[in-house]
């Protein structure tokens, strides 16, 4: 298990002993996470490493995954796409298998701890369940800008159960929340297997195993299969690209256990790729469905050995592949939409453009393919970027100074009482 010590070489002295000084006020403390699935997003991929972090500075943390039914997980796939603003019908029996399975979870779950956090709209419910006894923190990971009013309305009486909510970006702050509201920008761990400098050897063996050929140009995406991140506007660009160089387009993407239109959107993106003349030249790769490392190499390799990467997100609340991408000094072209802009520095360390200006992002990658001066120039400077704003050792780092923050709120609260009682 990794350790805070273990990010010493990367973030220096000055950060490590500020986070050890925060730690030290809650040592001891219970907390919990709460999510839908243990792998295939996001999500997943920050708790694998911020929940032993916590644990390793002495901060007894917990990580907990919904069991769903797969109605249950298709009705809050149809909630996070609502969230992101897509029309949706909710009957009164899905909002009722949507609870019920909340409730079911709750009757096999304590909850004695001193911090709980549920992530997303999947265990939002849970709170309605339990006699509060903590201060409960919803995390929302997606993005916000203009959320379906009546399925938000609907979400925004268990969300006002809760005592505080995080979201990604200024811009989601929901302005008809009561709780208070805090902005943590999402980060990758560098000392994952997903992350970690990669010999020639290694990123070699995987590429060979799918058979990308390391002579020629590669453009890449990684993301879930999720018609958001848009894998077929990904292959119209490509063939635009294709046109006037040779490269070759490579899409790794996960199946998330909570997202039952992934293999809808793999199957759509596959019979893209076959009509596509230049097919040969497409590479589609399903990672694999459980938390293996050679997964997160194969992604680490790939995002290394690319060229250029796009993220032709339609939606995104952050996109932690982008921070990967950077964090590797590779170039990154991509939508200038949700949380990917607090990444990618438009003219500095990538290209930012519309997400239907598919002529935009072609002449983008293009210019890159021909410039290896300025992919050089993006690299350094992504990679800067992304150390001094999205690592996890700066998210563990806020997370304590929320707790501090809610701990501070919740005395003064009692000292307020206390007076109040004093006087009568």
């Amino acid at each position: 298990m990794r350790s805070l010590e273990d990010y010493r070489p990367i973030i220096g002295e000055e950060s490590i002993s500020p986070i050890k000084e925060k730690a030290s006020d809650f040592s001891g403390k219970h907390i919990l996470h709460i999510n839908s699935a243990y792998q295939g997003g996001g999500v997943a991929e920050i708790l694998s490493s911020l929940v032993p972090l916590m644990n390793s500075i002495g901060i007894d943390t917990e990580w907990r995954v919904i069991h769903a039914t797969s109605d249950f997980f298709t009705i809050t796939k149809k909630l996070h796409n609502a969230l992101q603003g897509e029309r949706i019908n909710l009957s009164e029996i899905n909002k009722n298998k949507y609870l019920e399975n909340n409730k079911e979870f709750s009757t096999y779950t304590p909850i004695d701890h001193d911090y709980v956090i549920v992530h997303d709209p999947q265990p939002l419910p849970l709170i309605k369940f339990y006699n509060k006894k903590q201060p409960w923190i919803w995390r929302c990971h997606v993005d916000l800008v203009k959320p379906n009013p009546d399925i938000w309305g609907y979400l925004k009486n268990f969300v006002e159960k809760y005592d505080h909510a995080i979201v990604s970006k200024k811009e989601y702050v929901m302005k008809d929340l009561t709780m208070p509201q805090s902005i943590i920008h999402p980060a990758i761990d560098p000392l994952s297997p997903k992350n970690l400098p990669l010999s020639e050897k290694t990123i070699e063996k995987h590429l060979t195993k799918f058979d990308i050929d390391r002579k020629k140009p590669t453009i890449s995406q990684i993301s879930r299969f999720d018609k958001w991140k848009d894998p077929t506007g990904v292959i119209k660009i490509f063939e635009m690209v294709r046109e006037k160089t040779d490269c070759q387009l490579v899409l790794v993407g996960s199946m998330a256990p909570d997202d039952p239109e992934a293999q809808k959107i793999l199957a759509e993106t596959k019979e893209t790729a076959k009509k596509s003349k230049h097919s040969k030249d497409i590479k589609i790769i399903v990672a694999g469905k459980s938390r293996l490392p050679d997964n997160d190499v194969l992604v680490n390799a790939v995002q290394t050995a690319s060229d250029v990467v796009i993220q032709k997100s339609l939606k995104e609340g952050f996109g932690l592949t982008i921070s990967e991408a950077l964090y590797k000094e590779t170039a990154v072209v991509a939508s200038n939409v949700g949380g990917i802009p607090l990444q990618v520095i438009d003219g500095v360390n990538g290209f930012l453009h519309e997400p239907k200006d598919l002529k935009a992002f072609s002449n983008s990658i293009l210019r890159l393919l021909k410039d290896e001066k300025l992919r050089k120039e993006f690299g350094i400077n992504g990679k800067k970027h992304v150390k001094e704003n999205f690592l996890i050792t700066r998210l563990l780092s806020n997370y304590l100074e929320l707790f501090n923050n809610i701990a501070n709120q919740k005395t003064a609260k009692a000292q307020i009482a206390e007076e109040k009682f004093k006087k009568i």
